[in-house]
């Protein structure tokens, strides 16, 4: 035990103390940060293909039976189409900005729609593009009287923390589609969920598809960075291995040979004559 330590004592050295540091640091961000990361991602897109999948093949539900579950549980019905009776609120209008659709920037119209007997939701009419400059270009105002929608249910994105909503053109611009952000600058209480106008419908404008249902390389990715993680220790070990034997071959090589005896020396001799 003591000689099979002695062996190990190189691994001591500033070099390999830091080499062992790095790869130790690595694991643990394979496995505990990078994979986690990628495979996390995997699921996500998985389930939102699902939903989407899942919202073509199924009929529009009136919206009022999946809003409060909606609201408790915001991953259950995204996507999913949904019916609404009521009017817009034509004089409450917000952009979100710096949207990109078909490959391009647009903005996104949002208005408040009071649903009868229901809460007020927004209402996500589609694209516009954009004036040059950025400027905002004429957007048709939405019908005053009482219309049934069809659209999908969409969660509220999280709000930009970097970037506050101004005016411009007279218009109140944010960066993300937050519910409760619109709903300060608008004074209008709004559900905690948005619909996103699907084709053809009273109020519509450019149409936002869905997303195309790729699962992207992030189960791939994961893969990777597990595997990785299991390579770097079997490396360590592979180097620490090949030092050991380097040096015990090196200590054979210097050490002196054992002087023959008389007997082995005839032995050799006598051998060597017959």
């Amino acid at each position: 035990m003591h000689r099979f330590l002695a062996r190990l004592a190189f691994l001591l050295r500033p070099g390999w103390v830091a080499l062992i540091l790095v790869v130790i640091a690595f694991t643990y961000l394979c496995f505990m940060v990078l994979a986690p990361w990628q495979l996390g991602k995997n699921a996500r897109t998985s389930r939102e293909n699902h939903q989407i999948e899942n919202s073509l093949n199924t009929a529009p539900v009136p919206l009022k039976t999946l809003l409060p579950q909606q609201d408790s549980s915001a991953q259950a019905a995204q996507w999913r189409r949904v019916t609404a009776t009521g009017h817009y609120l034509p004089d409450v209008e917000v952009l979100a900005r710096l949207r990109v659709v078909e490959g391009d920037q647009a903005f996104e119209v949002l208005v408040p729609f009071v649903v009868d007997d229901g809460p007020t939701v927004l209402v996500d009419r589609g694209y516009v593009r954009p004036e040059p400059g950025s400027h905002v270009p004429p957007i048709p105002r939405p019908p005053q009287d009482k219309v049934t929608i069809t659209a999908r249910l969409r969660d509220s994105e999280p709000a930009v923390t970097d970037k506050e909503p101004f005016s411009r053109d007279g218009v109140q611009q944010v960066y993300s589609i937050n519910t409760d952000q619109v709903s300060v600058l608008t004074k209008v209480p709004l559900a905690g969920s948005y619909l996103q106008l699907v084709e053809d419908q009273p109020g519509g404008l450019g149409l936002i598809g869905v997303p195309h249902l790729d699962a992207g390389p992030f189960l791939s990715y994961g893969i990777q960075w597990i595997s990785f993680g299991i390579l770097a220790p079997i490396g360590l070990g592979y180097f620490a291995y090949s030092e050991i034997r380097i040096r015990r071959q090196e200590k054979q090589a210097k050490a002196p040979e054992t002087p023959m005896t008389v007997e082995e020396k005839l032995a050799d001799r006598y051998g060597r004559r017959r």
